[in-house]
């Protein structure tokens, strides 16, 4: 190393993927990065950079910072909107192609690298993207990587995969999806084969999804670490196990509580608000205003998150069985989130009346708010893991309709682990969305409060002071300083 940089200030890059959800989680971390005094900065593709400065203030509440920065680096991806699931594929490939060799050169010779006046000392990329983790390697930079799916899907289904092929559990074809998976330790008696990615159901010679899958879960392997938003108590079912292939794993969640608490605390500058938006959609909160007109525990949430989609059919069927529920609603219904030519003069006449009496309608709110309100008594969800944490932090039961991705697993641990909800996955029918929507807000209410209070009062313990988040966040902080200083020492 030259001599110029014998005396290296710790520089964390970023770099998540491109999606709403994982920039949240990055920009949260960040921003606590910050508070410590470490300099950040925060990779964005351009793709989703756009909307993130079009719909926020994020320029402006990291000003405050002067140890912070945004970067950009392109995607070859022109959209102007973030797309949903189906065209994931479409941007990640725009990556591969236009990304990666930018990223390399970034890393390796240019502005970032071991030459440059102020070189990154630790890089924290998205685990997704294992051409970052090569490239830290290559470079001789400590690399953490980030997860932002939940544990309890990334054990079973990424960290495991060899063991379920060996098993003969992946791939699978046949119609019992009930079948229990016994193969992974410590879920033996909790998951199916109908909570594994949709994906692993067919086989015809060659599948990417499970290649990607064992691509990403071996560059978790080779990382120094690995930060999840979890909490200890939590996923202790899993963590133990993750923790003898990855031994030194940073539980830091819930992260968007544990943000919210370091904000209130640090006096330079005061705060006069600790939840902002990182949406990449443009957030209605006249929603909010519609809510305070109802009383406790009275309405039903209903959102399919930032990416998902579903069908007409499907919004039908959801929509009749929320309505027929009888529980006032508010439905977040994301531009692009309803495929199949979705036309509202089709719609049944009867439903739009009820809807005007009973529902509200948004295309995007603010989710944390959202469930922090004292009106919401239920959530149905598409169990995204950031949706999830959100609801648990706030107590708030759930039906879970899963999409894609850890989604399906999540629910399973919702339903069966946490008893915090109702699994709905792979059922779209009226009358069983009305059921699970009254379960969880009359019949089954008690129960599951119980439930979801505990958890809840667990989450707001990890992230007090002395709670296992704060410490685990106060250790990556000083890994960070002491991977910086060995670095140093080179």
């Amino acid at each position: 190393m030259d001599q110029q940089n014998n005396t290296l200030e710790p520089h964390v890059l970023m770099f998540p993927i491109p999606f709403q959800g994982p920039v949240n989680c990055f920009l949260k971390l960040a921003e606590l990065l910050c508070l410590s005094g470490i300099h950040v900065t925060f990779l964005n593709t351009e793709h989703i950079h756009r909307p993130l400065l079009r719909h926020t203030q994020v320029l402006s509440r990291f000003s405050r910072y002067p140890n912070f920065k945004f970067e950009t680096i392109p995607d070859g991806v022109e959209h102007e909107t973030p797309v949903p699931r189906d065209r994931f594929m479409e941007v990640m490939a725009g990556v591969d192609a236009v990304t990666k060799p930018l990223f390399r050169e970034m890393m390796v010779s240019g502005r970032f690298s071991w030459k440059s006046e102020r070189p990154v000392t630790v890089m924290i990329p998205d685990a997704y993207f294992s051409f970052a983790v090569d490239v830290a390697i290559e470079a001789s930079i400590p690399v953490i990587c980030f997860e932002t799916i939940s544990p309890c899907c990334l054990w079973t289904s990424y960290l495991n995969l060899p063991t379920l092929i060996e098993a003969g559990d992946v791939p699978f074809e046949g119609s019992d999806l009930d079948q229990l998976i016994t193969s992974v330790p410590g879920t033996k008696y909790i998951i199916r084969k109908r909570d594994l990615f949709s994906s692993f159901r067919t086989y015809d010679g060659s599948n990417s999804d499970i290649d990607l899958i064992a691509k990403e879960a071996r560059t978790i392997l080779v990382a120094q670490g690995l930060i999840l938003n979890t909490f200890e108590e939590l996923d202790n079912v899993v963590l133990p196990h993750m923790r003898k292939l990855c031994p030194n794993i940073y539980t830091i969640g819930p992260l968007h509580s544990l943000h919210k608490t370091k904000l209130m605390a640090n006096k330079n500058p005061p705060r006069q608000e600790t939840t902002y938006s990182n949406s990449v959609w443009k957030e209605d909160k006249n929603c909010m205003l519609w809510l305070d007109k109802h009383d406790p525990k009275t309405v039903i949430y209903v959102s399919i998150g930032s990416l998902a989609t579903m069908t007409v059919e499907q919004l039908l069927e959801i929509w009749y069985g929320v309505v027929n529920s009888g529980k006032p609603f508010l439905w977040v219904r994301r531009p692009g989130s309803i495929t199949g030519g979705y036309d509202e003069s089709r719609v049944p006449i009867e439903l739009l009346e009820r809807t005007k009496e009973i529902g509200c309608i948004v295309e995007w709110a603010p989710q944390e708010d959202v469930l922090a309100h004292r009106a919401i008594g239920g959530f149905l969800t598409h169990s995204g893991w950031n949706s999830t944490m959100e609801s648990i932090v706030e107590g708030v039961p759930m039906v879970c309709w899963p999409h894609h991705a850890d989604q399906q697993m999540n629910s399973r641990f919702v339903g069966k682990v946490w008893k915090i909800g109702v699994d709905m996955k792979d059922t779209c029918d009226r009358l069983l969305v009305e059921k699970a929507v009254r379960n969880i807000m009359d019949s089954k209410h008690n129960a599951i409060t119980q439930s979801t209070n505990t958890w809840a009062s667990l989450a707001k313990e990890s992230i007090t002071e002395i709670g296992s988040s704060s410490i685990h966040l106060g250790r990556l902080i000083d890994d960070i300083l002491a991977m910086t200083m060995s670095s140093t020492l080179m």
